[in-house]
This record gives C-alpha cells, structure tokens and sequence, in this order.
C-alpha cells in the first residue's frame, strides 16, 4: 500500500515536472520564435520613415520656410564653419592618413571598445595626406538618396556643383542621371553593401568593379574602422580596386573624426542616435565648400508640397532592418542651418535650367488640411 501511494507521488511529481517544462518552453517561443509577433520595439527610438513624434510639424515648417526666399547669412555660415573646424579638424583628419595615423598607433574602433594596432603593411595603403589640405572649393552639393529626388528634374543642379558627394553608392546612370546628375568626387560605401550584393568580394569580383565604373576617379570613402567585422571586407574592397586597376581612389574614414562629429551634433541638440551617412558628409562639406546644397535629404515618405507618396529612396524602397540614426532630427537640425543662411536644403522639383521650382500654392494648401491629414 506504501509503496502504491510512493509510486503515486512519484508518477505526480514527474507529471509536474513535464508539464512544468512544457509551459515554460511555450512562453519562451512565445517570446522568441513566433514569427507571427513583431520583434520589441527599443524604447526612445525615432522611426527614420513613416509616422514619428513631431513629424507633421516638421513637414509643416519646413513647407512655410520653403515659400519664403533663400538667402545666405555669411556671419552665420563663418561662426558655424569656424566652430564645426576647431572640434572636428574634417580638413585634415576625416581621412586615415600616414601624417595622423602612423606605423604603432592604435586605431580606436567606433562600434567597439577595441583597438587595432597599425603595422608597416596596414600603414603602406593609407593615403599619404589628406585629400582636404589646403583646399576649399566654392560650391558643394551633398546628394541624399530620399525619394524625394525621384522625377525631380535636379541633375543639372547637382552636376553644376564643384565638387558633389554622394552616400552608400548610389545609382547615377540607367535613367537617374536626369533627376541626381552624374558628377561625382567623393562617394561613401556602407560596408554591409559588399557582403549583401556581392558576396563581401570572397568570390567574383568584377560586376563590384564594373558598379564602379560610373562614378570615375572619385575618393571612395571606406569606413573600415567602425566595428572589427568591417575591416576585412574593406581591405578586401581596398586590394580588388588596385587588382582591377579602376581609377577610383579608396580613402579610409577616421573614425577619431567620427567621434568628434558625434560630440559636435551632440551639443547642437542631437542627443540620440548615430550619426548618419549624410550628416556626417555635410559636416565635412561644410569645412571643404563655401556654398553647400543638399538634395534629397527628406526622410519622411510624403513629398512636402504634392503630397504623393515617396519610396525611402529614389531607386528602391527598401526599408532598413535596425533603427540607428535620428533621421527626422537631423533633418530639423539641418533645417535650422537652412532658415539660419548657413547651407541650403533643396526640396521642390528643379527646372531644366538646375533652378528649383517652389509650389507655393500647394505649399499654402498643404497647411489648410488639417482635417484631412496625409500619411507621414
């Protein structure tokens, strides 16, 4: 009888136990593995596209200050450019060089607290000196990839420049060239471009080497030195231009200016985020240049005066996979610097000419509807 009502506990405790176990691996895929529930959300993050905090006030600032004209405060720009110099040093450190990196300094990676000890051969492919010394070029253009380019007619504009950057290489032939130009003297590449669209250059190299062709003998600049993993592939990058004999010139982004620029924006009232890509190049366009343009810098997916819907670039809509950059606070950031004469932000359609064209009756009907908002 004993040994019954032992077995009987027995028999309960291990059915406990199992049920226990069970429930237990149910909430964990419940939390983790059910493809059905949306990944949490990080708190205090800004959506870069689509509905945010604050964005239909910015869509409607920035349409009051685009019906009124531009104009340049000189005053402004010289306090501005003086005060970005003298933190950031863009001129001279934005770019890995063997003046301001040499052979047994340590290289602090961005994204990590790990550093990178510089050895003859690493040193040998740095750039001699900066491409930046001592020069300044009278107008710049920063190009965005917004969707906001999209049938804007801005080519001409953009190419009229003196010296154009671009971001993330971007597309400028196959029927873009009319809408963003052609021009190019510094172009930026994300190093996750190399791993997804060509096989981070283990395997064939060439279709990377032909995408290159387009932009010509322009500085390529590699941020090699933001998290160890980009490295490799970088230097990868770095060995495949010189094995194929592109005339493009690869340059590595210092990432001690990086953080000086993010010390910089912090104190301008960016607080949270990573800097972007195209922030971080108006920055140093506003050391090189002494007239700066920006096109297609909107990050929101409403054009700002004929309201239609706008894909996150002009050539895809791909939306990114991780939050890491404050986009509509950069753009009210930059804005600022527009209606203050320090650089000028372009958001309407250009003629062919390059002049831009400003809707204002759209931009006046664009305030009236309230009632009727559109989606941002």
């Amino acid at each position: 009888m004993r040994g019954q009502l032992l077995k009987s506990r027995l028999s309960l405790i291990i059915t406990g136990l199992c049920l226990g176990s069970l429930l237990t691996s149910l909430i964990w895929y419940n939390n983790n593995v059910d493809p059905h529930r949306p990944p949490p959300q990080k708190k205090n993050v800004t959506q870069p596209f689509g509905p945010c905090e604050g964005c239909r006030k910015i869509i409607d600032k920035a349409v009051q200050r685009y019906s009124q004209t531009w104009k340049k405060q000189e005053d402004n720009y010289q306090n501005f450019r003086s005060n970005l110099s003298s933190e950031c040093h863009g001129l001279d450190n934005a770019i890995i060089t063997q003046t301001n990196t040499p052979v047994g300094s340590r290289i602090v990676f961005n994204g990590i607290r790990k550093t990178l000890k510089v050895t003859p051969k690493l040193f040998s492919i740095f750039a001699k000196e900066s491409p930046f010394s001592n020069k300044t070029w009278d107008t710049c253009a920063v190009v965005g990839s917004g969707g906001i380019l999209t049938n804007s007619s801005c080519g001409n504009a953009i190419d009229s420049a003196q010296f154009v950057i671009r971001c993330n290489l971007p597309p400028v032939d196959n029927g873009y060239e009319k809408h963003v130009g052609v021009k190019t003297d510094l172009v930026t590449a994300n190093p996750s471009i190399f791993t997804q669209n060509y096989g981070a250059l283990i395997g064939q190299r060439r279709p990377f080497v032909e995408r290159l062709r387009t932009y010509g003998n322009s500085l390529l600049l590699l941020p090699a030195f933001s998290y160890t993993l980009d490295t490799p592939v970088s230097l990868r990058v770095f060995s495949t231009i010189k094995d194929f004999h592109s005339p493009i010139r690869p340059v590595f982004l210092n990432p001690e200016y990086f953080r000086s620029l993010l010390l910089f924006w912090r104190s301008q009232g960016l607080y949270r985020g990573q800097l972007s890509t195209g922030i971080s190049m108006v920055s140093l366009a506003l050391e090189l240049c002494n007239n700066v343009d920006l096109y297609g810098f909107w990050p929101f997916s409403t054009h700002p005066y004929s309201l239609h819907n706008l894909t996150s670039h002009y050539y895809d809509n791909r939306q990114p996979k991780f939050i890491v950059h404050a986009m509509p606070t950069e753009f009210e950031l930059l804005l600022q610097l527009h209606s203050q004469g320090v650089l000028r932000l372009h958001l309407g359609d250009c003629q062919p000419g390059g002049t831009e064209v400003i809707d204002k009756a759209n931009a006046q009907n664009s305030e009236k509807q309230e009632d009727n908002p559109p989606k941002i």
